[in-house]
């Protein structure tokens, strides 16, 4: 299996409290048909902090069924209960996922070591390709390079989802690594940058919105033309902003509601957004003629 382009950190649409399977469904369609390489679920972006067990196994299960022989299906499993991790990478896989994202344990803030014996602990109790998922702006630590580096000889690690924000971090581990071992952008203004120095591809939010925009970057980019790529990237800088005036995934699920993609639904303690910034968010979207 090859993973790279642009894969898209869905939204988990939910109705009256439930999650809203039909609205899901037509999400992953309609990604498909423009053109996302991968679908993520139950990352920061679907609110996987607040899906039960039975509803994550019903989101993968669903995902993998629509998805199956067209793209990937990775799935979120992160925990900062290394044992806890363990299960849900091992449910992934048994839901039939084909490989899985493990962010940095959050609030415990371990050492380097305990990071190192986190991911080496769960790649090798579940045979399921696994992306490290290193974003210290929610974890409260940064994954290092060299913690990161050391990580990349071992069996079933084969990729990070980087949002440290430090480019000489990332570039020095994309330098370091294995052939077969993929770095991912896990921030949308930085993808393009990232693809330059030997990234994959990018794990997306402004994606969830603009699929085929976001996805059109990385073929233009891949194919060689890398000032068309770089246009591009660039009309994207608005929309990149605008989904991040409030916390993720509350500005990019807004949007989609505007759409009439997914209802305007959160579970606490994630809110609707202010009105200011709802406003604010509309303006940046008829800008891109999203609402005509």
């Amino acid at each position: 299996m090859i993973l790279q382009g642009s894969m898209v950190a869905v939204v988990t649409p939910f109705h009256n409290g439930a999650i809203d399977e039909k609205k899901l469904e037509s999400l992953i369609n309609w990604h498909i048909e423009q053109g996302t390489d991968a679908m993520v679920v139950l990352g920061t972006t679907g609110e996987a902090a607040t899906i039960s067990h039975s509803e994550r196994d019903r989101i993968i299960r669903l995902a993998v069924d629509v998805c199956k022989g067209k793209i990937p299906v990775i799935a979120g499993t992160g925990s900062n209960n290394t044992l806890h991790a363990i299960e849900l990478a091992q449910h992934a896989k048994d839901a039939g996922a084909d490989a899985h994202l493990s962010v940095c344990p959050y609030y415990n803030k371990p050492t380097q070591e305990g990071l190192f014996q986190h991911y080496k602990a769960i790649a090798e109790k579940v045979e399921l390709p696994l992306i490290l998922y290193n974003v210290p702006g929610r974890t409260g630590v940064n994954m290092s390079a060299e913690t990161t580096i050391s990580l990349s000889s071992l069996a079933n690690i084969m990729a990070t989802k980087e949002a440290c924000g430090d480019i000489k971090q990332i570039k020095h581990i994309i330098e370091s690594t294995p052939e077969n071992f993929s770095v991912f952008s896990g921030d949308d203004p930085m993808n393009l940058e990232i693809y330059k120095d030997g990234g994959k591809g990018c794990i997306s939010v402004t994606a969830n919105l603009l699929p085929a925009r976001v996805s059109e970057v990385w073929d233009t980019f891949a194919a060689g033309d890398v000032k068309k790529a770089e246009e591009l990237d660039q009309n994207l800088s608005l929309i990149n902003k605008a989904l991040f005036i409030e916390s993720n995934p509350i500005p990019v699920k807004t949007a989609l509601a505007q759409l009439g993609k997914c209802n305007e639904e959160f579970r606490l303690p994630i809110t609707t957004m202010s009105p200011a910034l709802k406003k604010e968010l509309i303006a940046v979207m008829e800008k891109y003629h999203l609402l005509h």
